[in-house]
């Protein structure tokens, strides 16, 4: 504790400054996540409440841009499910499937709008020969007979906001008055063994590969999130996660950019398509044996080891600081 000196010679405390990123108070004040269920079950109610007000104003925004409220809005549902996945152990199954399903519907009802609007991007850096290049760009033009109207786009936006915030009410309802950090330890455990099963099915399997990307995010979320509340520990094992899904991105556009040559090919010159498909298909083999690589080594533990190592990171962090004696 600081002192300071009033006008009058008196010596009185002083609560430090905190660090800004330290939600929680000044440091050693933090209220832990570990051992206060309350607390626990508070926090992660706000933060899917949070997942789902940004999809709301992501939908809020489609007529500056529809392509970014399309790409913000599902981010916010992706997040959304992986607060839900921490909560899995704490809810019944029928109440936690239900509120996975309306998540899932959500976001898949803008998955046509999301093709469309990262295609062209991904024709454009492709390295692809010249005659395959013009038959990618003649493809995604034809393509955008098929795009959603914006009206169309924009009430998909609304409707889907309005069903996950509804969502909110329905996750309260549901949750017991607490939530133990075991049943946390158990949903990042379980994130992260679909994810390690994933990445090995990639090796032959593209579906494997795009779940892979889709279960590596979530645990980025979760860690992401629950480093917020902790510290640096965490925050440093969250950025081991985010380093392999940097890596995923623009293999999983390529997957996305083959099914969506194949669906809109139309007139195209088959034998053209067959090359551009070619192309594509050499890339994404490259781009996924690349990306598993880079995950070896983040994904090498036992699920319950890398549950075992964040609980003993968000331990540390949130333990005091023992601040040394002064010296006169």
């Amino acid at each position: 504790m600081a002192m300071t000196t009033n006008a009058d010679g008196s010596k009185v405390d002083v609560v430090p400054p905190f660090a800004e990123h330290d939600k929680l108070g000044p440091l050693g004040g933090k209220r832990s996540l570990i051992d206060d269920e309350a607390e626990l079950r508070r926090v992660l109610v706000a933060e899917f409440q949070a997942a789902a007000d940004a999809a709301r104003e992501a939908a809020g925004n489609a007529e500056r841009s529809a392509a970014k409220a399309v790409h913000d809005y599902r981010k916010a549902l992706r997040r959304a499910r992986a607060v839900l996945t921490l909560l899995g152990d704490a809810l019944a199954k029928s109440e936690r499937k239900a509120i996975y399903r309306a998540l899932r519907e959500a976001r898949r009802a803008l998955g046509t709008a999301r093709d469309h609007a990262v295609a062209p991007e991904t024709v454009k850096h492709l390295p692809l020969g010249e005659t395959e290049q013009e038959t990618a760009a003649a493809i995604v033009r034809a393509a955008s007979e098929a795009m959603p109207a914006s009206a169309e786009i924009k009430q998909l936006l609304a409707e889907g906001a309005a069903r996950a915030a509804a969502q909110v009410e329905a996750l309260e309802a549901a949750l017991p008055q607490t939530v133990a950090w075991s049943a946390v330890e158990r949903g990042v455990s379980e994130t992260y063994r679909r994810a390690r099963r994933a990445r090995k099915d990639a090796k032959r399997s593209r579906r494997a590969f795009h779940s892979w990307r889709r279960r590596s995010k979530e645990l980025s979320y979760q860690l992401d999130l629950l480093s917020g509340y902790a510290g640096l520990r965490v925050a440093e094992l969250s950025r081991e996660i985010d380093g392999v899904t940097d890596t995923q991105g623009p293999a999983v556009d390529l997957i996305m950019l083959r099914d969506f040559v194949r669906t809109h090919a139309g007139s195209a010159a088959p034998d053209a398509v067959d090359n551009l498909i070619a192309g594509i298909e050499a890339q994404v083999d490259d781009l996924i044996a690349d990306s598993r690589k880079a995950g070896r080594t983040a994904f090498s533990k036992k699920p319950r080891r890398f549950a075992r190592r964040l609980t003993k990171a968000v331990r540390r962090d949130l333990a005091p600081v023992v601040v040394p004696d002064e010296v006169d």
